[in-house]
């Protein structure tokens, strides 16, 4: 069996393409770079990544593009997958891979790095305003990411909500209008706003190492 080629993927994704493939719409939603200033800060402050200023050399391994790890996250809110699952689905799944921006040639996050991002974040407190960032984009444009099982994760309609031109401007400068954050702690939805939980579980396969899984 031949070795899969450019023509050959592009083929296999068009197929993905023609079922209608979620993440696909779902990506192309997303501002993603507009998040990449708060996951660099954010990663800063939760003790992951050392400041411009603190590095004294660009030697050594270089750390994972934190945009890819937020949309990792992503997947695992929306497919309810834990670090161990969401590493192996990663591996497995085209349409993973190319909502990350990988080839099949790239790494994929491991399940110690999916968590170890995660704590991070968490502890910078960014998980929630992040989660929330991106349910507002994907409002934006009158869509709610639906999901809880491998097999539906979806995208729909939203109920019409106009946002105020002061609203959009925050959105755009990659941050929550505050009349969210006050709504949000009142009306939470089923929907992304249930947030990846601190709930821990304990791998077999990984005796002794924390893994986080999404819950809803």
């Amino acid at each position: 069996m031949g070795q899969l080629g450019f023509f050959d993927l592009s083929r296999r994704y068009e197929g993905l393409d023609v079922k209608d493939d979620p993440l696909v719409a779902i990506a192309a939603m997303i501002p993603w770079e507009s998040l990449r200033p708060k996951l660099k800060a954010s990663l800063i402050t939760g003790g992951l990544r050392a400041s411009d200023v603190a590095r004294k050399s660009p030697a050594g391994r270089k750390p994972w593009d934190e945009v890819v790890i937020f949309k990792a996250l992503v997947l695992q809110a929306l497919y309810n997958l834990s670090d161990d699952q969401a590493e192996y689905q990663l591996r497995d799944r085209l349409s993973f891979m190319r909502f990350l921006g990988l080839g099949l040639e790239d790494a994929v996050p491991d399940a110690k790095t999916l968590w170890l991002y995660r704590e991070a974040l968490a502890k910078a407190g960014a998980v929630e305003e992040l989660f929330d960032l991106f349910d507002g984009f994907l409002k934006d444009k009158g869509y709610l990411a639906m999901g809880g099982q491998i097999i539906d994760a979806t995208i729909v309609s939203a109920p019409k909500q106009h946002n105020s031109r002061e609203e959009n401007e925050t959105i755009k400068e990659g941050e929550t209008p505050q009349d969210w954050k006050s709504k949000l702690a009142k009306n939470r939805q089923r929907s992304m706003n249930a947030r990846i939980s601190a709930t821990r579980t304990t791998s077999a396969s990984t005796a002794g190492t924390n893994s986080c899984a999404v819950t809803w």
